[in-house]
């Protein structure tokens, strides 16, 4: 009877796996592919290090501005104009409301991934805008805080969020509008949704600043910010309708026919069982609209709102801290940045989530 002996499995070679695997694999796996990773790593050669000298190792990063002697960025315009960047002209004692509000926000957000209730997240996205008001603005014994002292990336947030919001079920509204049976309905919507494609948001917040007020009484007193928030939605409205139609016409027929057959209204048909497949499909056209409405939010600048952007052109204007707009833009693109990859990380994280592998 013969006996065999039990051997141990030996590791797979180098060139099956490992780096240097996915270096040929990846990297040079034809001439093609090789000649582009030279000129790439050429490329990333002669950037990457003069920019880390330039933002890191000859920085200044403290002192004054007459202490300056490094040739790199200089800082110190940052942490001087810190607050101006992040809060404009609010009060500098309540700095604390518009920070609680970011607090809850990040609660929020926890929040409504974990919990699994409608009831509940219906009442976090329909409440925060309320209490963020609030906060914001004042009442309930709260010292109240003009819209003109508000600037900086807490007004970009404002304006963004609030247009996100408002305009996300206004869109689902006008996409269900543009797909109806109904002349009248339809037409209203496609000729909305067209027209406002067809116009610039710099053209609509001229608008909704000067001709808008032109609509109440007179001497009623007409919210500067209050013009741009409702042209910005509009703006927004449009395109999200647009997103959500090409979601519902990715929908099956078969769908449609089947919510029909066991006998669902209009609006149960579409709120169990289309809007919610349509609107998976279409999150990553939704969230890139929403970075869009982000970046185009420095619009405001042009009916006298100060965004952050606004906030660094203005500061670079300070006599004492002339020819540091470079920093400050650096900083502006670098804030622009955190927050798009941070929404685009999420959307992707909530992608995933809902996934159901069906292709």
């Amino acid at each position: 009877m013969a006996i065999y002996e039990k051997l141990e499995a030996r590791e797979a070679p180098s060139s099956i796996k490992g780096p240097i695997h996915w270096i040929k694999e990846n990297l040079f796996s034809s001439i093609m592919s090789s000649i582009l990773t030279i000129i790439s790593l050429y490329f990333i050669y002669i950037t990457i290090p003069p920019l880390l000298d330039w933002m890191i190792f000859d920085a200044t990063w403290s002192g004054t501005k007459e202490e300056i002697t490094k040739e790199g960025a200089r800082w110190i315009f940052i942490f001087e104009k810190f607050n101006q960047f992040i809060y404009g002209f609010y009060p500098e004692e309540l700095y604390w409301r518009p920070n609680l509000a970011l607090a809850i926000f990040f609660v929020y957000v926890i929040l409504f991934r974990k919990l699994n209730s409608v009831k509940i997240k219906a009442f976090i996205i329909i409440s925060f805008p309320i209490i963020t008001f609030i906060l914001v603005s004042g009442g309930f014994g709260l010292e109240h805080v003009e819209t003109e002292k508000w600037g900086g990336l807490l007004l970009t947030i404002i304006v963004a969020s609030v247009g996100i919001v408002a305009s996300f079920p206004i869109g689902i509204l006008f996409a269900l509008g543009r797909q109806s049976h109904m002349p009248i309905i339809k037409t209203i919507s496609v000729m909305y949704i067209e027209f406002i494609r067809g116009v610039p948001l710099i053209t609509l917040l001229f608008m909704s600043s000067v001709i808008l007020p032109l609509f109440f009484p007179e001497g009623m007193d007409f919210d500067k910010l209050l013009r741009a928030l409702i042209g910005i939605t509009l703006f927004q409205a449009a395109y999200i309708a647009e997103v959500v139609r090409g979601g519902l016409q990715a929908i099956p027929k078969g769908q449609y026919e089947a919510a029909d057959a066991i006998g669902l209204t209009y609006w149960k048909k579409m709120g169990l069982i289309i809007l919610p497949q349509a609107l998976k499909i279409s999150i990553p056209n939704i969230v890139g609209s929403f970075i869009s409405l982000f970046k185009d939010t420095t619009l405001i600048l042009i009916i006298g709102l100060f965004d952050i952007l606004a906030m660094v052109t203005l500061t670079n204007s300070d006599t004492n801290w002339l020819g540091f707009e470079t920093e400050g833009y650096v900083f502006v693109t670098m804030i622009y940045w955190v927050i798009c990859f941070s929404m685009s990380k999420y959307a992707k994280s909530i992608e995933n989530r809902f996934n159901t592998n069906n292709r």
